[in-house]
């Protein structure tokens, strides 16, 4: 997903990496002349259900091969295959990074880099379901970040009221004892619960810079540049540096790199040039319903009444915090 927050502008290219949808075009991103925004409609609706799935699926997709490759690895791999093709569609149309953002996309891409190495360790000790619900919490970071930061931003009793009900499911899903008597699950779960704060950290970052103002495919070049630079050197630090050759894992590569991280992207954006963006926005929410739902039915991962009851009281908290 750099899937972004739902947050106006810069935010877009981040939610390509299952962050909550925008509510605002960029400016190099608007719409064709003679194309309004208009309501949903049936296509719409379903693309967005088939996109809302594949982002749920992809923290399940490198669960399923961690025996056979690393998370990092793969991550890595998969930002440099999109990073290619990214290149290659920028070219095409004309664009080119502009050297007075390249400080802020640096800045964007460590962050966003720092995000997946959480993932990536999260991965290894804690179930897939569990890491897509923590990593959702991205928005709260972000109002909290934005609030600090804008004074425009400023956080009302509503939206306080939904972060402190989202980390209140936080901790009720810490409490399920007996499913990790190593404490390592648990270890798992702060992990992506942090990897979340790395996200949400990117989006401030995006914001509050001249990434504001950028092109979508410049902050997503930014953000998957710094993804392959250093998660590749990060995965063989922390023992990840591992890929057998077998047909599953270049499957789950390629899905991970062609249709995750690049064609999603494409239609994300196709999506957001011809319907209403509040709309769209709140297809994203069942990603996270997705990634349980998958990591339950393809990996037999098993859910805790804790979990369940917390993972329902985060996804309110963050719908009630990020509700215009």
């Amino acid at each position: 997903m750099c899937f972004s927050d739902s947050r106006p502008t810069g935010t877009l290219a981040a939610m390509k990496y299952l962050n909550p949808a925008p509510t605002a075009l960029p400016a190099k991103l608007a719409r064709p002349p003679g194309i309004t925004a208009g309501p949903l409609d049936a296509r719409a609706g379903g693309v967005m259900l088939l996109l809302c799935c594949l982002w749920g699926l992809q923290q399940v997709s490198l669960k399923a091969v961690t025996a056979q490759a690393g998370p990092m690895l793969m991550i890595g791999l998969r930002s440099g295959i999109a990073l290619l093709l990214l290149a290659g569609l920028m070219r095409w149309r004309g664009e080119a990074l502009d050297r007075r953002r390249w400080a802020a996309g640096a800045a964007a891409g460590s962050l966003f880099a720092l995000e997946f190495l959480l993932v990536a360790l999260a991965l290894q000790l804690t179930q897939a379901s569990h890491v897509v619900v923590f990593l959702y919490t991205s928005p709260l970071f972000t109002a909290l970040g934005l609030h600090w930061r804008l004074p425009a931003e400023r956080l009302d009793r509503r939206r306080w009221a939904g972060i402190g009900l989202a980390f209140g499911g936080i901790a009720l899903a810490f409490l399920r004892g007996g499913l990790a008597p190593d404490g390592s699950a648990l270890l798992g779960d702060l992990l992506a619960v942090l990897a979340g704060l790395a996200m949400g950290a990117t989006t401030v970052t995006i914001r509050c810079t001249r990434l504001a103002a950028a092109p979508a495919t410049e902050t997503l070049c930014y953000q998957l540049l710094g993804a392959f630079v250093l998660l590749l050197p990060g995965a063989w630090a922390t023992g990840q540096w591992r890929l057998e050759p077998t047909a599953a894992v270049w499957a789950h590569l390629a899905f991970q790199s062609l249709v995750v991280s690049f064609a999603s992207f494409l239609a994300w954006f196709w999506l957001l040039r011809r319907y209403l963006t509040s709309r769209l926005g709140a297809f994203t929410f069942m990603t996270p319903l997705f990634g349980v739902l998958l990591g339950v039915w393809l990996l037999g991962e098993a859910l805790s009444p804790s979990f369940v009851a917390g993972s329902l009281l985060v996804l309110a908290g963050v719908a009630l915090a990020s509700k215009p």
